[in-house]
């Protein structure tokens, strides 16, 4: 019994790793999986499957109705992840009531709550990371989807014709962006306003250019086969630029996250050589507010590694 602690550790972390091992190997599957149903899908040889029973539906039809579940469904829009607003909440619900439980077993009671907190951000984090991973993606794809553009409208389509084929031709995200830009078209929207919606929901300096460039060569007309091609090169020369700043900025990201993460074993130490010590520590306001401001600096610390590692090319 007096190795009863250590013990439950070691099985919660082993649970931890099985947990990502599983869900790494979930996700590249399903990713293969995509893959292979986007690429016979385009040969005809099999139908794409129909979309996914959605859980939650209560949840889901209450929460769209208030402020909140509008901005997180606006939000999910921007990500490309196939959940409903009440999935995410009801997901985000079960893994605080997970971390707060799993945290206050390993330290202590306080620690659950802190843990809590930070994952109450994560969530949200979550979103931003995976809707800056989705634009990140889509500018990796400008260059090629400006070169359809230039090869289009020099065999004389007009532009609409030439963002429905690019649509068409692209790989996801920007085909699916390009084919929800086209679907506005086809409804009477303006091209001005289907490429300013595609601005907001990837917002980056070139797509802005780009789509500046479209709409200005779509009011006045001029050489926009030049243009688009000389765009071209710009976004080759931009995109190996921001794949060198970021290989050289690895380290500093990874720093980030490690100064956090060694302040958590710290922690585990002095409750392994002090079994109690946290407990004790947190039982007093006194202890409590020690944590919180210690918790604070690291997030300072966190925040400012980061923002070191953000350099816009």
């Amino acid at each position: 019994m007096a190795n009863l602690p250590l013990l439950t550790i070691g099985v919660t972390l082993l649970a931890c790793v099985l947990g990502v091992v599983g869900v790494h190997i979930y996700s590249s599957g399903k990713a293969q999986r995509q893959a292979i149903v986007d690429r016979m899908s385009q040969t005809g040889q099999i139908a794409l499957p129909s979309s996914r029973r959605r859980r939650f539906r209560g949840v889901d039809r209450r929460l769209r109705g208030t402020g909140i579940g509008k901005r997180i469904e606006r939000k999910i829009a921007t990500t490309g992840l196939d959940l409903t607003p009440g999935e995410y909440l009801v997901y985000v619900i079960g893994a605080l009531l997970a971390i707060y439980f799993t945290v206050g077993a390993i330290f202590a009671p306080f620690f659950g709550v802190l843990a809590a907190f930070v994952g109450l951000w994560g969530a949200n984090a979550f979103l931003n990371w995976q809707r800056a991973k989705r634009t990140e993606a889509f500018i990796n794809q400008l260059p090629e989807f400006t070169r359809v553009l230039a090869n289009a409208t020099h065999a004389g389509l007009a532009m609409r014709t030439a963002l429905a084929m690019a649509a068409e031709e692209l790989d996801d995200p920007a085909g699916e962006e390009l084919l929800r830009v086209a679907d506005q078209l086809s409804v009477g929207h303006s091209l001005d306003v289907a490429l300013g919606e595609l601005a907001d929901r990837l917002p980056s300096r070139e797509l802005v250019v780009l789509v500046s460039t479209l709409v200005l060569s779509n009011r006045a007309g001029g050489q926009v086969v030049t243009s688009l091609r000389n765009l071209t090169e710009t976004l080759e020369e931009r995109k190996e630029t921001r794949r060198e700043v970021t290989t050289m900025l690895s380290q500093v990201k990874v720093t980030a996250f490690a100064v956090p993460l060694l302040g958590l074993g710290f922690l585990l130490m002095i409750n392994a050589m002090t079994p109690g010590a946290l407990d004790k520590m947190t039982g007093s306001v006194i202890g409590q507010l020690a944590v919180v401001v210690a918790f604070g600096l690291y997030a300072v610390g966190f925040f400012l590694i980061r923002g070191m590692s953000r350099i816009r090319v």
